[in-house]
């Protein structure tokens, strides 16, 4: 029995939300204030009340819409899959028919009627009918454990008649088992009694306290172990780590600590029919490398033998734990800047081997994505490096629109971009990519008009679509196009022309990256200036052969090719871009910015009216 599907409505930041859940490790990311935490509350709303009290939620807990006022109640429904028989007949009044055929348990809440302070009431009822109350008895079923962020574990690991170790031991311990406890207690108990120093504190303290009161009031005094059977020794049993009590430990440890005790406790509890962990920030207090090894291990976790499912629920922030989680166990929340969206990366329809090369490169870098508000994909690290300054050129800061640069490191944006869209997170993203034009063939691909308005806007009327596994001609005839020149795309870019939609926005120029910029008259200079800080004496043989050609196209070619064409040691278009960044941010450089970047730019940023392609 696992949550298959949670629908919140009206609650904080959601609007309305529905999210889908798998059996074992589920990860909510997002970013700040995006409604992760809603999505916890809504979870303990029902899952919350043997080590805490539910969530009390106010008038303040409700929806409030961009520029409006909170109406309405909060509506959470929960959807039960995956039940046994003995689930439905423990469940038998939530039973509902599924989708798939078989029964599936719903629950709902509803939060309405503020009293005086303000503070909404609950009503907890199951299957389709309001009527049906939600028993004490089933809700007894339904086991949770919340560790809140910034926990202190070391508190929940210390003795105490309530403590996880206090529990876990009760689960372990049959009859028998208490059994030979106290009777090895007691004689431990009797043996210890016998020693002097014990006697001698004994009669003493009794001697001084029956003088004290005198033989009416004095009372029976004894010395020895406290914890003198079961029910006493499980309140006072605690950790040691190393030898160490368990406050002298680490935060971070204490936590893997604790979630290894509540994990045991929950797998091993036969009286609930289900069973949840939700954690907040597993990653605080933890180093990137211990993050890996704990969500490797919430991976795995794996009911055996003896022991019940566990379904994890783990939020978190951090690019690190995304680009470390398997997709299928991914749950994103991301921030339109009009409402909150849901994406499940395990549902989108990846071509073929695309998947797997996502989950390949998906870094601490390129995770970002799960947390961005608007995207910019380019090619390499020289686009990494210069976008960001000549977005400043143009008096766009792309940190302060919320726009993350990730980097696909060559050409594989089919990869990333399923991911976004009119069918996937709707937010919007800007694909630079090098235009890598061929020469004019019998079956034109698709040709672009560097002089219309939009030069990157491919015409696709009458043209052959490029096939899947179409590759680049490497032995082709490289073109170095003129400003209002036609042009014909590669295959490649044609290709990622084909996915634009409402949000997505694939921007090219006319030949490379490098190449666009030499176009400009202004930049040439600059890239001048830049290659000399790395090669003087190329920069020297190329200002001369720039000044000898005519034309814009003769004089960037030359640049170009004397850079990244010679025959041997090329330049590095990473140094390169590193060193012409540092050349144009001073503003008093001039530095033109090509339009086809100028225009990614707006996009990504959402200026008016460049929304849709």
């Amino acid at each position: 029995m696992h949550l298959a599907k949670l629908i919140i409505k009206n609650f904080r930041k959601l609007s309305h939300a529905e999210l889908s859940f798998q059996p074992g490790l589920n990860v909510l990311v997002g970013g700040n204030n995006v409604g992760k935490t809603a999505v916890v509350d809504a979870l303990r709303a029902l899952l919350a009340g043997h080590d805490e009290p539910y969530p009390r939620l106010s008038e303040d807990d409700v929806h409030r819409p961009t520029g409006g006022t909170s109406s309405g109640d909060i509506v959470f429904e929960y959807v039960f899959s995956g039940l046994s028989l003995d689930d439905e007949a423990d469940f038998l009044a939530s039973l509902v028919p599924s989708a798939a055929g078989g029964l599936e348990a719903r629950i709902t809440i509803r939060y309405s009627d503020p009293d005086n302070a303000g503070r909404l009431r609950a009503k907890r009822w199951c299957g389709e009918h309001e009527d049906v109350g939600l028993t004490a008895d089933m809700m007894e079923y339904l086991r949770g454990v919340y560790l809140p962020p910034l926990r202190d574990a070391s508190q929940g690991l210390k003795p105490g008649r309530t403590s996880q170790l206090a529990r876990l031991l009760t689960l372990f311990a049959d009859p028998t088992g208490v059994d030979d406890i106290n009777f090895s207690l007691q004689k431990l108990d009797s043996e210890l009694k016998k020693q002097l120093p014990i006697l001698h504190t004994h009669e003493a303290i009794s001697t001084r306290h029956q003088t004290m009161l005198g033989p009416q009031l004095a009372q029976l005094l004894e010395v020895g172990l406290s914890a003198s059977d079961f029910k006493n020794l499980k309140s006072r049993l605690g950790l040691l780590v190393d030898g160490f009590e368990i406050e002298q430990n680490g935060l971070g440890f204490n936590n893997l600590i604790f979630m290894a005790v509540v994990l045991s406790e929950l797998a091993k509890n036969a009286q609930s029919c289900y069973r949840a962990l939700i954690v907040e920030e597993p990653e605080a207090h933890l180093h990137p490398q211990l993050q890996a090894v704990l969500l490797q291990y919430l991976e795995s976790v794996k009911a055996v033998e003896g022991e019940k499912p566990v379904q994890l629920f783990v939020t978190s922030h951090s690019s690190n734990f995304a680009s470390i989680a398997n997709l299928d166990s991914l749950v994103c929340l991301v921030d339109t800047g009009t409402t909150v969206e849901t994406l499940f990366p395990r549902n989108i329809s990846f071509k073929k081997g695309k998947r797997e090369k996502l989950e390949r490169y998906l870094d601490v870098t390129r995770a970002e994505l799960f947390f961005a508000r608007r995207v910019i994909f380019v090619e390499g690290a020289a686009e990494l490096m210069l976008v960001s300054v000549l977005a400043r050129r143009i008096d766009f800061d792309l940190r302060l629109h919320g726009v993350s640069l990730i980097s696909v490191e060559g050409l594989n944006f089919d990869s990333f971009l399923p991911l976004f869209g009119d069918e996937a997170l709707k937010i919007p993203v800007a694909v630079l990519t090098d235009a890598d034009p061929v020469a004019p063939k019998q079956t034109a691909s698709v040709v672009a008009s560097a002089g219309s308005p939009d030069p990157e806007t491919a015409a696709t009327a009458g043209a052959e679509q490029p096939d899947e596994e179409d590759d680049e001609d490497e032995d082709a005839e490289p073109v170095y196009p003129a400003p209002g020149d036609a042009i014909i795309v590669s295959p490649n870019t044609a290709k990622m022309k084909s996915c634009e939609d409402t949000y997505v926005r694939v921007f090219h120029g006319l030949k490379t990256f490098e190449y666009d910029l030499a176009l400009e008259p202004a930049n040439r200079d600059a890239m001048l200036a830049a290659l000399r800080e790395l090669h003087p004496r190329i920069a020297k043989i190329l200002k001369l052969k720039v000044d000898a050609a005519i034309g814009d196209a003769a004089k960037a070619r030359a640049l170009f090719s004397g850079m990244f064409e010679r025959t041997k040691n090329n330049v590095q278009k990473g140094g390169f871009a590193q060193s012409l960044a540092q050349v144009i941010s001073d503003p008093k450089v001039p530095f033109t910015v090509p339009g086809y970047i100028h225009r990614a730019i707006e996009h990504a940023c959402q200026v008016a009216g460049t929304t849709k392609p």
